[in-house]
């Protein structure tokens, strides 16, 4: 059924349609005024035949970009199918009911679609109460309690705060010089080709020199995380920092591994967040499994250092260490990871007790083979790693201190 005489998108409807289009500009899409005309009138023309017709309408008028897709379905179920708008709609020009389908597994971007819709509801004016005046001085904030929080800890308020926390961080600005030269105003080097090229646009009356300097660039950010059952809540929470370091940054490599390696790389450029872990779940079938810590490093070191640990690159292995067999060759994979490697740190969330020992066979097997061992186990834990990936770690990250405990 369609056209506007059976379905004029007036009063009701053409409202829920603005109410729909703030949500989404919450959710973070780029919705505007001309958007939500263009969407009244899109469904005054094309009518309200059925629910897949008035979803494309709507889709084909504020979705613009790929990564807006996710949320926008999300968005669209959460909106539509619980105030059963769209039903009641067709039911006043379809004397057949339609069959209802229900969609039980949450998809990419649900949650900022949710919350997106809930803010609609705390926008009521609330009463006035009387001011309380509260002496804090000796206090702790919210926000200082959150980034002291452990992540395994938190709820699911709390994690989502904690992710929006993770994308306002400050990325590390290192650089690494490179062998291959790169044009400078500064007269540090004469660059003779490019003096000979500027040379010939004069036929050689007026010779001025070209200078040349070392190329600096963003060194390789290789990831190895984790994923067994001790470490998927640590290593989902780090896998939105990684998204937000592999937007700004080019060579950022991922791999995850539990019994087996698995390259997530790809997965992890999706421009959203939610949608990215969701495709990274799906190519991975050992999550919170067992560990083999030896044979994933086998296999990263035989098959893929070569491919991606060039140019000073920067490994960050994010495990607790505890290997599911013996330790076995374990050492010498870890000695060939970081000799390939120009620093090695090993991110481990058993450091957020005050009396860690490293007692485990896995855990001295492989801390003589690190640069440094840090926490990585709340949002403090982050901020440092951000500060660390920029300059040097200090004493209290030297794996030493942990090995001259135990003899």
């Amino acid at each position: 059924m369609s056209g506007s005489d059976n379905a004029k998108p007036d009063g009701r409807l053409a409202d829920n349609i603005v109410y729909f289009a703030r949500a989404l500009r919450r959710a973070g899409m780029r919705v505007g005024p001309a958007a939500v005309t263009d969407a009244v009138e899109a469904v005054k023309i094309a009518g309200i035949g059925s629910r897949e017709d008035f979803y494309w309408t709507l889709h084909s008028v504020f979705v613009n970009r790929h990564e807006d897709h996710a949320v926008f379905d999300e968005a669209f179920r959460l909106y539509w199918r619980s105030r059963q708008l769209v039903e009641k709609m067709i039911a006043m020009f379809s004397p057949v009911a339609l069959e209802r389908t229900e969609r039980e597994k949450q998809r990419a971007g649900a949650t900022r679609a949710s919350q997106a819709l809930q803010q609609r509801d705390e926008r009521r004016p609330q009463k006035d109460e009387p001011e309380i005046e509260v002496d804090a001085r000796f206090t702790s904030s919210g926000r200082e309690i959150l980034r002291k929080t452990d992540f395994a800890q938190m709820t699911a308020e709390e994690i989502a705060e904690a992710k929006q926390a993770l994308s306002r961080l400050v990325l590390p600005f290192d650089r690494v010089r490179t062998r291959r030269f790169a044009p400078s105003h500064r007269p540090l080097k004469v660059d003779p080709r490019a003096t000979m090229r500027t040379a010939l646009k004069t036929g050689g009356s007026l010779i001025l020199p070209r200078f040349r300097e070392p190329r600096m660039v963003h060194p390789p950010l290789v990831v190895l995380a984790d994923i067994s059952g001790s470490m998927s809540q640590y290593t989902r929470i780090f896998l939105h920092f990684l998204h937000v370091l592999t937007e700004k940054r080019r060579r950022v490599h991922t791999f995850l591994f539990g019994t087996r390696l698995t390259n997530v790389t790809r997965q992890m450029r999706y421009r959203d967040p939610d949608e990215a872990l969701e495709e990274c779940a799906a190519v991975v079938d050992d999550w919170s499994g067992g560990t083999r810590i030896a044979d994933t490093l086998s296999e990263f070191n035989r098959l893929w250092s070569r491919r991606v640990l060039s140019q000073g690159a920067v490994v960050l292995l994010i495990s607790d260490g505890l290997e599911r067999e013996g330790v076995g060759d374990l050492p010498q994979q870890m000695e060939r990871l970081h000799k390939s490697c120009r620093r090695l740190i090993w991110l481990n969330p058993l450091l957020r007790f005050e009396g860690f020992e490293a007692r485990a066979m896995g855990v001295r097997a492989m801390l003589p083979h690190v640069d440094e061992f840090r926490p990585v186990h709340n949002l403090d834990a982050l901020t440092d790693l951000v500060d660390a990936l920029e300059g040097q770690g200090d004493a209290s990250t030297d794996p030493r201190r942990y090995l001259s405990v135990v003899a």
